[in-house]
């Protein structure tokens, strides 16, 4: 059987084009794609369109490098650290890039309805609230992008309820998805620990998908619980071996996030200059995932390792 293990620089090198939807896996601080994301501001890949839903700083990272030209999102946060990521924040005051908002559960909806082919998905959550009153992309400039659907969503009566009105959402349409993984084995069975987020949608909706892992196990391995796996390899198109693949962020059973990361970036991130030194040390000065790993303080690393009994690091804040 072919193997579909590749490095993060073949990966995006093979399946992430200029101009692609990204769709991105993880919740905030938690198991965000980083290693992948670095790789594509490393490949300076862009005029991406993003379908973020609950954002971390590896999309802000993105923006910050000048890559996104249009974002789909919820919000963007670091968490404490930054509730709102900073070169996001910025690049949508100054319109520096097209920014249309919808609220948490509906992405997740419409993610879920991408994944089943449904070209829309019929919603009410939006209905009374100014996410369905207010356009952050006018219809006039959504023409002007093939990769951005033509209207924010279509109000229509219920054809089996009248009188009762439905927000029609349409679904994304993701040519690369990014994900981080536990673990996962040359076939492209991929194995998620914890909360999957809208993960296994976009995988399955995308049409590629791209998968960082923990651990990559052998295809007999991995098959003898296939009560654990998440996904089949037949949705995936790349497996990236990539230990600290999460980092700054956390990965559920292997690491908490990085205070001192999270620290640095918040701070670094508040001035384009700030971002600008914080990428050119952490991506442009790192070949690859494995150099940036190796630039770390060993002994932090084995810190940030979680407490098998307890699932996290005690005292993880007050840690310096």
């Amino acid at each position: 059987m072919q193997t579909k293990v590749m490095t993060a620089k073949e990966a995006i090198n093979s399946y992430v084009k200029n101009g692609d939807c990204l769709a991105i896996g993880g919740f905030v601080t938690n198991r965000r794609p980083y290693a992948l994301v670095r790789e594509i501001i490393r490949q300076h890949i862009g005029n991406l369109y993003i379908e973020g839903g609950p954002s971390g700083g590896d999309i802000d990272m993105l923006i910050g490098a000048g890559l996104v030209t249009a974002i789909n999102t919820a919000y963007i946060s670091n968490a404490a650290f930054s509730m709102v990521c900073r070169r996001y924040g910025e690049a949508v005051v100054q319109h520096k890039i097209l920014n249309e908002d919808y609220s948490m559960d509906v992405q997740t909806i419409a993610y879920h309805g991408a994944a089943l082919g449904l070209p829309y998905v019929p919603i009410k959550n939006m209905l009374g609230s100014d996410l369905a009153d207010k356009w952050g992309i006018s219809a006039e400039e959504r023409k002007k992008h093939d990769k951005l659907p033509n209207q924010k969503f279509i109000l229509q009566e219920d054809p089996f309820t009248p009188g009762s009105m439905l927000c029609l959402v349409p679904t994304p349409k993701i040519d690369v998805a990014l994900i981080h993984a536990q673990a996962a084995s040359p076939d492209g069975t991929i194995r998620i620990a914890g909360p999957l987020f809208q993960d296994e949608d976009i995988a399955i909706a995308a049409r590629h998908t791209i998968v960082s892992c923990e651990t990559l196990m052998t295809n007999d391995e991995i098959r003898k619980h296939p009560e654990l796996n998440t996904l089949t390899g037949l949705c995936v198109d790349a497996v990236v071996p990539a230990r600290f693949g999460a980092t700054p962020s956390q990965c559920f059973g292997y690491y908490d996030y990085d205070v001192r990361d999270l620290r640095e970036y918040a701070n670094a991130s508040k001035t384009q200059a700030g971002f600008d030194s914080y990428i050119e040390k952490t991506v442009h000065l790192q070949d690859n995932h494995e150099a940036y790993i190796a630039s770390k303080d060993p002994s932090w690393l084995e810190q940030l390792t979680i407490n098998p009994n307890m699932g996290y690091v005690a005292g993880l804040n007050s840690m310096e």
